[in-house]
């Protein structure tokens, strides 16, 4: 009797969990699905399922836009926001979780409060900084401004993990003789590596979806993708299967991205749930 209603539980389980993935994947497989039809099929009522699929959509986009430069653009905001946010954050995070003061608690709430704020709201001030500092129209303004807004959830992460790390190791290796960068270097970084990769994953993934700041303040020469995909917003409307063709473009690197490496983010982000 156990037996049966653990087995039933475990089919219960698996089909419960197939129609949570069917409901969250239905999105991007119907956007997928609308790149390959036609503006007709597209905005057929009610939806067709069954049409002649197409490529002139991915042919008018490649056409009208060079993707490459806009991909290019996503690769370097992403990456090197991603950089610069595991050096500053990873010292901060270090500095919190085995040099804490009184003032530790009240720091990381600080910084996780400047989330809660609507970007909407600093808009003005940050536009106005980055055209009297030459940073509209530029990467390396966007790399900084990504750095500035993941940094947050950076050093929560990376403090996490630090946190439970047990410290009687650290201390070992003091006792040896090493020095505070050493013990990052070559003890801490090395055994959180799991914890570092699903922090950097998600830093990734955030900066690369990232969509209001990179439209407001970017132009054609440093915009990402999500700028990429604005640009098909036209005054004559919208063309559902060429907007949904320049989104599966725009979402495909991120998407494999993550299916290779999510073995790795799961991994890093239950990092220390067992002991």
């Amino acid at each position: 009797m156990a037996v049966q209603r653990s087995r039933t539980q475990a089919v219960s389980v698996t089909i419960l969990g197939w129609a949570v993935g069917l409901v969250l994947f239905f999105p991007i497989g119907w956007m997928v699905l609308t790149s390959f039809k036609t503006e007709i099929d597209a905005f057929a009522t009610p939806p067709s399922l069954f049409f002649t699929p197409t490529l002139e959509n991915y042919a008018a986009v490649n056409s009208r836009i060079d993707y490459v430069s806009y991909a290019l653009n996503s690769v370097y905001i992403s990456f090197g926001s991603t950089f610069l946010c595991l050096i500053l954050g990873g010292m901060a995070a270090y500095s919190m979780a085995f040099f804490p003061t009184k003032r530790t608690d009240g720091t990381l709430l600080w910084m996780l409060s400047t989330k809660m704020m609507p970007a909407v709201g600093v808009l003005v001030p940050m536009y106005m900084g980055f055209r009297d500092l030459g940073l509209l129209n530029s990467v390396v303004g966007m790399i900084l401004l990504m750095t500035l807004v993941n940094l947050p959830i950076v050093v929560w992460m990376l403090y996490t993990y630090f946190r439970d790390y047990p410290k009687e190791i650290l201390e070992a290796a003091r006792v040896d003789g090493a020095g505070s960068w050493q013990e990052m270097v070559h003890i801490l970084l090395p055994t959180t590596l799991p914890g570092i990769v699903s922090t950097s994953l998600l830093t990734i993934i955030l900066s690369w979806n990232e969509a209001f700041w990179s439209i407001n303040l970017t132009g054609p020469d440093s915009g990402p993708l999500t700028a990429f995909i604005a640009s098909f917003s036209s005054p004559e409307g919208l063309f559902w299967a060429k907007l949904s063709a320049a989104s599966t473009l725009a979402i495909a690197p991120i998407l494999v991205l993550g299916w290779l490496s999510q073995r790795q983010l799961v991994r890093g982000l239950t990092f220390g749930a067992v002991k």
